[in-house]
């Protein structure tokens, strides 16, 4: 079995602990969390294909070491 390798700062307790947030959710919780995400300033939502989100999770994690 591979060990499983997380990003920085993250752990496998970090990602059970993100996991049971959004497992606990019902669908209104769910509505108000995307309500407040899309007023937030300095950060957008987009939707890219799927076969581009390496590319641009490294474009990120570039960003955010540089």
């Amino acid at each position: 079995m591979n060990k499983q390798e997380f990003p920085p700062g993250w752990d496998e307790s970090r990602v059970k602990n993100l996991l049971a947030h959004y497992e606990q959710m019902d669908d209104d919780d769910m509505i108000v969390e995307d309500e407040i995400t899309q007023e937030m300033t300095g950060q957008t939502l987009m939707i890219i294909p799927t076969e581009l989100v390496p590319l641009v999770r490294e474009l990120i994690i570039r960003k955010t070491t540089a």
